[in-house]
C-alpha cells in the first residue's frame, strides 16, 4: 500500500430523480474496533458484515502481522447473520499475565490511509510485550499523532515519532492508568487510551469535552470489561479476566449511508430508503441536521443489540439554511462535507463554526470542499475554523479535485447530481478507503437527464 497509485476520474451526470432502496457496506468504525478487541479475547470471535474497504483491510493485515489468525467464514456463521465479508478471529497464543500473545512483526505495520488503524494500534501495542513501527501513506504521515502520543506517554508508553507524526515506533512496556481530560473531542484518541488501559495498572479515565461515537465502550461492555460511563466520562478498571469472545454482525455504515440521504434531500420528491443501517445515537446527528434543513426523515429501529440498526427513509423537501457550532460538528464530523453540499441548495446562509478538526483529516476538508463548490459556482466563505455557504445556487458541472480524500470525492459527486452539466471528480479511486462501490451504486439509483447526450454512458 505504500507504493505508487494510479489515479482515476469519475464523471457524474445530472439526475432528474433519486429513488431507491439500498444497503450500504458495514460500518468501518465498528469493524476496526471489534477486530482489534477480538484479538484480545479468550476464544474465537465470529464477525460478519465487514466492509470491503481499504481501511479495514489495513487493520486486518496489521493484526495478522502481529500473529492474530483471521480466517474467512460464511457470514451466516456469525450470530445475527448479516451480509458481506465474514471472519473468524483467533487470538495468538497467550504469553505472560497480560494474555496478549502478539508476535513481533517483520517490518513496519502498514496502516495505509487509516488514521483509526494507526491510533488504535498505538494504544493496543503501548502496553503489550512487543515492539513495532506503525507507518502509512503520505496522507497518513501528515496527520497529527501527538494527540495520542502525549497521553499514552503519561501512562508510561515508549513511543518515538517524527515531530508528532508517523511513522510511530512503539516499544511495549507496563503502563499505569491515568485520568485524561481530552482538549479536543476524538473517538479515536478515546479508544486508543481505553485499549492501553486494558493492560494498565489502576483505572484509566477519559473525559470528553463533547460526546463522541461510543462503539469502543459498547463493545468493551459486551465483552465483559469493567467499564463505567457517565456524563461524558468513561472509566475502565483493570480486570483479571480476559475479554469474552464476541459474535457480531456489523451494521451498515451510517457515514456511507449519509451520502445517499443527502442526495435524496437535494430535490423535493427525491427519496431513498436504506435498510440495515447502524443507528447508534452517537452517530446519527446528521438525521437531526437533515430535519432542521427541511428534509423528511423516517426511522424504524429493527435491532437493539450491541449496535442498534434499522431502516432510514429520507425524502426531499425545500431546504433552508442552518447554523452549526462545535458540538454539532463533533457529533456529525464525517457528514459536514454533505451539509455544505446541501447548503448550496438551501434558502439562506448556512454557517459551520468550531470545525478546525476538519483541516486535519485525510485532507483539509474545509479548503477542499470550498474549492470544489466554488468551482461549481457556489458562494463560499472559508474561515480558519469554519465555513459559510450562501444558497440557493445554480451549480454548474466542473472538474473538481478530491485531494485524495474519499469523503470529498463522494460529497462533490453528490453535488454533481444537481449541476447543470457533467461533473468530473479527479482521483476518484480514493473512495476505496471506505466505499469501493460508491460510483457503481450512484449509477444504479439515479435517473439521468435525457436531454441531448446526458445519461450514463458506457
Amino acid at each position: 500500500m505504500l507504493g505508487a497509485e494510479v489515479e482515476q476520474m469519475e464523471m457524474v451526470k445530472p439526475a432528474t430523480r433519486i429513488a431507491a432502496t439500498i444497503r450500504v457496506p458495514g460500518d468501518k468504525s465498528v469493524a476496526h474496533r471489534v477486530l482489534i478487541l477480538a484479538a484480545l479475547a479468550e476464544g474465537d470471535s465470529m464477525i460478519s458484515g465487514l466492509p470491503e474497504s481499504e481501511d479495514v483491510r489495513a487493520t486486518i493485515a496489521c493484526l495478522r502481522s502481529l500473529g492474530v489468525k483471521l480466517s474467512p467464514v460464511s457470514p451466516s456463521l456469525a450470530r445475527g447473520g448479516g451480509s458481506g465479508w465474514g471472519l473468524r478471529v483467533s487470538p495468538a497464543p497467550s504469553r505472560g499475565q497480560s494474555g496478549w500473545g502478539f508476535a513481533t512483526p517483520h517490518g513496519p505495520l502498514d496502516c495505509a490511509n487509516s488514521g483509526t488503524t494507526m491510533r488504535l494500534l498505538a494504544g493496543l501495542l503501548a502496553g503489550s510485550r512487543v515492539s513495532a513501527t506503525l507507518d502509512g501513506d503520505a496522507s497518513l504521515r501528515r496527520r497529527p499523532m501527538a494527540r495520542i502520543i502525549e497521553p499514552l506517554r503519561r501512562m508510561g508508553a515508549h513511543i518515538d515519532s517524527r515531530d508528532g507524526r508517523a511513522p510511530l515506533t512503539v516499544v511495549g512496556t507496563p503502563l499505569q492508568g491515568r485520568h485524561h481530560s481530552l482538549p479536543v473531542a476524538s473517538a479515536q484518541v478515546k479508544s486508543a487510551l481505553l485499549l492501553a488501559g486494558l493492560a494498565a495498572r489502576g483505572p484509566t479515565t477519559v473525559v470528553e469535552p463533547v460526546l463522541t461515537r461510543d462503539h469502543t465502550e459498547r463493545l468493551l461492555t459486551a465483552m465483559g470489561a469493567d467499564l463505567r460511563v457517565d456524563a461524558g466520562t468513561v472509566e475502565l478498571r483493570p480486570s483479571h479476566r480476559p475479554l469474552r469472545a464476541i459474535d457480531l454482525a456489523v451494521p451498515g455504515d451510517f457515514s456511507s449511508a449519509a451520502f445517499w440521504m443527502a442526495a435524496a434531500a437535494l430535490r423535493p420528491g427525491w427519496s431513498i430508503t436504506i435498510d440495515g443501517v447502524g443507528l447508534n445515537r452517537t452517530r446519527t446527528a446528521f438525521l437531526r441536521i437533515l430535519e432542521a434543513m427541511g428534509a423528511a426523515v423516517h426511522v424504524e429501529l429493527s435491532q437493539t443489540d450491541v449496535e442498534p440498526r434499522g431502516t432510514v427513509r429520507v425524502t426531499g423537501r425545500p431546504l433552508r439554511a442552518v447554523e452549526l457550532g462545535a458540538e454539532d460538528v463533533a457529533a456529525a464530523i464525517d457528514e459536514i462535507p454533505l451539509v455544505l453540499v446541501l447548503a448550496t441548495q438551501a434558502e439562506g446562509t448556512t454557517s459551520v463554526a468550531g470545525a478546525a478538526e476538519l483541516r486535519v483529516k485525510e485532507s483539509d476538508r474545509i479548503a477542499g470542499m470550498a474549492a470544489g463548490l466554488r468551482r461549481m459556482g457556489a458562494s463560499v466563505d472559508e474561515r480558519p475554523d469554519g465555513i459559510k455557504v450562501r444558497g440557493p445556487a445554480t451549480l454548474q458541472g466542473a472538474t473538481v479535485e478530491s485531494n485524495g480524500d474519499h469523503r470529498i470525492a463522494m460529497a462533490l459527486a453528490v453535488a454533481g447530481l444537481v449541476a447543470t452539466g457533467p461533473t468530473t471528480v479527479d482521483d476518484a479511486d480514493c473512495v476505496a478507503v471506505s466505499y469501493p462501490d460508491f460510483f457503481t451504486a450512484l449509477r444504479t439509483m439515479s435517473l439521468p437527464r435525457s436531454r441531448g447526450r446526458a445519461g450514463w454512458g458506457p
